[in-house]
């Protein structure tokens, strides 16, 4: 199916209709991320506003979000090195890599019963442009994001809820110590 040109709106339309219609978080991410492979290869480009990265911490500029909150989009976008601490999502989720490469380190989930203990590594890989990852579903959700290479990463995530707004865990890899954090949205400089 060729989507040459693709707009973010019809991406937007597609993946509400989505979300609105299919109940298991595995095919939805499945499907989602052939959308957002589209969407990518059809030589689609971000407004510059949120392609820019702050020198402080990663940002997650807000792409769209749901009016009831089932689901965002959201442009994330790290400076060179930047990493971000270990955590989950605590929802399903779908990353595509716009610019840049990224470094994923995935840990096994810990059992709700909330035992103790260094979190087990699950293994890492490099995400470049162009690739689309199902970076969480609620049953594997636990990874870091290290942005590599010389330039800025930025990614293209789709998530199952309002993102910026949801309580999510934080994991101390050493100790598999919990806080919970909600991470907010970032606001993107004047065009």
């Amino acid at each position: 199916m060729e989507h040459k040109g693709q707009t973010m709106d019809a991406f937007i339309e597609d993946v509400a209709s989505l979300v609105g219609s299919v109940d298991d978080e595995h095919k939805i991410t499945e499907l989602v991320a052939a959308r957002l492979s589209s969407l990518l290869d059809s030589g689609y480009r971000l407004p510059p506003e949120v392609t820019r990265p702050s020198d402080e911490h990663h940002v997650t500029y807000p792409l769209y979000i749901a009016p009831d909150d089932s689901w965002s989009l959201a442009s994330v976008v790290w400076n060179v090195g930047q990493r971000t601490p270990v955590h989950g999502h605590e929802t399903w989720g779908v990353v595509g890599i716009y610019a840049g490469g990224e470094r994923e380190l995935r840990y096994v989930k810990p059992a709700a019963s909330g035992s103790s203990g260094a979190l087990t590594p699950a293994g890492e890989h490099v995400w470049e442009r162009g690739q689309v990852t199902v970076c969480c579903t609620t049953d594997d959700d636990v990874h870091a994001v290290v942005a590599v290479g010389d330039e800025p990463t930025v990614g293209i995530h789709v998530y199952g809820g309002n993102i910026g707004t949801m309580s999510r865990r934080l994991y101390d890899p050493a100790t598999g110590a919990v806080r919970w954090f909600v991470s907010g949205w970032d606001t993107p400089a004047g065009g």
